[in-house]
């Protein structure tokens, strides 16, 4: 029976020496077996405790030995054995919970000296140094040489950069890191992304800069990234298009998406409240979705896009007259915020409602509707814009749909009226 957590033995005499604690637990694997003694005073069951700095470990009898077991927090992975002789207690924390309910539950045993033959006993010898290190956080791999190849990634690491290691996919070993908050695999030759890299619940900060990234699948959009990223870097890759569902990552604060092929931008861009920081300079931009409007930024950089020249008198006309059926009911669908999902109507259907518009008036349209672009300035949006071109501009065409014809005229009476001032 072993187990690895951090352990702080103290000695229960230190207070009546006016002495105190010093309060630092060390890294130690615990270890109950056999010590088998020609003198059977010395022989029995035994607790040994090894440590980074004494490996060779310190060895405690367990039989008729423990006074008491302070398992209050246990569910934490804390716990306290106190013995009696030496009088320690032995603080347990940052243990497995499992492992830790299995390690009490055999010194039980020991103690009582009852069933130790079901016990699943340790040979009592000194501890590897591996077993006994502080558990690693951060790992970083700049090389190819320095790939591991055979041994595994440790399964303690929060940070892993592994980088200019011409990777051509993502290594399924990193998959199974469940403490990792930052992934960086930028300059690489990766591809495409496994929607298993979803299951990493704790990532905030995932950074592929420089790979060959074709496409964001749209299974990550939906996974468990949508309440934990908050950091996304994809600039310099091969993207053309985003997914759909690329606006329910909700919790980013900071979207690089720099010198890709990018033709537009998410059409729900504008329901990333948290975002802050967006950078997609040197993509393929003509125009800025109408949610853009939404954002509330700190720094935005759109520079080196060929944007068009917005004229409001050019627009697109997918008006029909009078409206069909399916328009005027989805229209309903929306306004009155009836529930509908797949289990309800065709998923054509949900999406389409999906990518509804919304008309100055306060109505909404679907697939019919007048659509336009007008110039915003970027700094209604955000408050630092990096210039959008090399003539110092920061203004930009966005997307601007109208409901019916009767919009649409009241917008261009009112652009005309402000031209005539």
């Amino acid at each position: 029976m072993r187990l690895q957590c951090d352990v702080e033995v103290v000695n229960r005499a230190l207070p009546s020496l006016g002495l105190r604690r010093n309060g630092r637990s060390r890294r130690a694997v615990l270890s109950i077996g056999k010590h088998l003694d020609r003198n059977p005073s010395s022989s029995g069951l035994f607790l040994l405790i090894c440590t980074a700095k004494d490996r060779s470990g310190a060895r405690y009898k367990l039989k008729d030995n423990i006074e008491k077991f302070f398992t209050w927090f246990v569910e934490e992975g804390k716990a306290t054995v106190r013995l009696k002789e030496p009088a320690i207690d032995i603080c347990l924390s940052k243990a497995d919970i499992s492992s830790l309910k299995s390690f009490l539950s055999a010194a039980r045993l020991a103690h009582r000296g009852s069933d130790t033959d079901s016990l699943p006993l340790s040979a009592l010898g000194p501890a590897r140094a591996r077993d006994v290190e502080k558990p690693k956080k951060k790992l970083s791999i700049l090389s190819k040489k320095d790939y591991p190849l055979t041994s595994s990634f440790p399964c303690s690491l929060e940070q892993l950069q592994v980088s200019y290691c011409r990777l051509t996919r993502v290594d399924m070993r990193m998959l199974t890191l469940r403490a990792l908050r930052r992934l960086d695999l930028s300059n690489n030759h990766i591809k495409k992304l496994p929607s298993t890299i979803g299951d990493l619940s704790c990532l905030a900060e995932l950074i592929l800069h420089n790979n060959h990234l074709e496409s964001f699948s749209d299974g990550l959009c939906s996974s468990t990234l949508q309440t934990s990223l908050q950091h996304l870097d994809l600039s310099q890759n091969q993207l053309q298009v985003l997914p759909a569902r690329f606006c329910q990552l909700q919790q980013l604060v900071n979207l690089k998406l720099d010198d890709n092929k990018l033709s537009r931008l998410p059409f729900h861009i504008g329901r990333l409240s948290k975002l802050r920081f967006l950078s997609a300079a040197h993509n393929q931009l003509t125009v800025l979705p109408a949610s853009f409007r939404k954002l509330c930024l700190e720094n935005l950089d759109l520079f080196g896009n060929p944007f068009s020249q917005a004229n409001a008198l050019e627009h697109t006309m997918h008006l029909t007259f009078p409206l069909t059926l399916q328009e005027l009911a989805s229209r309903a669908v929306l306004e009155l915020r009836i529930p509908h999902g797949p289990h309800v109507v065709p998923l054509h259907l949900c999406h389409q409602l999906d990518f509804s518009k919304a008309c100055d008036c306060g109505r909404v349209c679907v697939n019919s509707f007048i659509q336009t672009a007008v110039s915003m300035n970027l700094h209604l949006v955000s408050h630092t814009v990096v210039l959008v071109d090399n003539m110092g501009g920061t203004e930009a065409p966005v997307q601007k749909h109208f409901c019916s014809l009767m919009c649409y005229c009241e917008f261009m009476d009112g652009c005309v009226q402000r031209d005539l001032r």
